[in-house]
């Protein structure tokens, strides 16, 4: 047994035929930089092909690896993996933690040992409401941006012109001499017109593989090769968003874009897909296909 990885997280433990071991980050690492690449995945070690039907799971290590010592990034004390993160979050007296009046401006950050010490003597209790309107102004400006989506979403439930689509996007290579990957989803209708969304790496960076820094960006198009069902008035004024839906397992956040759609600017502009990290971008360029559920919304003129 041979590990590939020198460092194992918490999660699923791979191998391949050969039984060469990989965490699970470095296998969905693998698997993306081969489909960036548009070559077959290999084991780093043995070169064997690799893939996640052919990959297996191997229980006896992720068992044996929840079982061995880590030490504290706090306290330095060691305990099983297992039950570190438990400790870290609730337990250690050296963790990191804030003043309970931070909400109103106070900015220490210290062991938790230290905490109630420091909120007997915390000077922002006792301050007046003037000197504390920065922070609250603060909180005041994330509650806002928050409503505002919440109310947009609202208002957008009230057009009467609403539709929803499962959709799925596959892999494609450019013709170009370096040959870049994009997704797109095939051809799917809606307000009596047909749409297609790609998407692109990096922003289709040359050379995606060079950069840690991983993520998706996609746009709606209006399909005019098409014929459509019935005569088409522009523009049409869209709202559209992109959520996880019953079949695909994206974690991404909700944010809605709005585009005018005329018949000279059928395209609307790549816009980040709200990720929240380069892991997850990595987790979905190692799958054959990206599931998602486009939703839009139709101004009615």
């Amino acid at each position: 047994m041979r590990v590939i990885c020198h460092y194992f997280s918490f999660d699923d433990v791979f191998q391949c035929s050969n039984g060469h071991l990989m965490c699970a980050g470095c296998f969905t690492h693998l698997l993306a930089d081969a489909r960036l690449r548009d070559e077959v995945s290999t084991c780093p070690n043995c070169r064997i092909e690799i893939s996640k039907t052919s990959a297996s799971r191997n229980l006896a290590v992720e068992k044996a690896v929840s079982e061995l010592p880590s030490e504290c990034q706090y306290c330095g004390k060691e305990f099983p993996r297992n039950s570190l993160e438990r400790h870290e979050e609730l337990l250690c007296e050296e963790r990191i933690t804030n003043c309970k009046f931070s909400r109103i401006g106070c900015p220490w950050r210290g062991p938790f040992h230290e905490e109630t010490e420091h909120e007997v003597a915390c000077v922002h209790p006792n301050r007046s409401g003037a000197e504390v309107m920065d922070a609250l102004q603060e909180i005041d400006l994330k509650c806002e941006e928050e409503k505002r989506l919440y109310d947009c979403v609202f208002d957008l439930l009230s057009y009467e012109k609403i539709t929803f689509n499962d959709l799925q996007m596959k892999p494609y290579r450019t013709d170009e001499f370096v040959h870049k990957l994009f997704y797109e989803t095939s051809r799917f209708s809606a307000f009596n017109n047909q749409w297609v969304v790609k998407s692109r790496i990096n922003n289709s960076q040359r050379d995606p593989t060079q950069s840690f820094n991983r993520n998706i960006t996609y746009q709606v198009k209006l399909d005019h090769e098409l014929i459509l069902k019935t005569k088409t008035t522009y523009p049409l004024a869209l709202h559209y968003l992109i959520l996880r839906g019953p079949f695909g397992d994206m974690k991404v956040s909700s944010k809605i874009y709005k585009f005018d759609f005329t018949d000279q600017d059928n395209e609307s502009p790549y816009v980040q897909l709200p990720l929240p990290d380069t892991a997850e971008c990595n987790r979905l360029l190692a799958a054959k296909a990206i599931n998602f559920r486009l939703i839009m919304f139709l101004a009615s003129k």
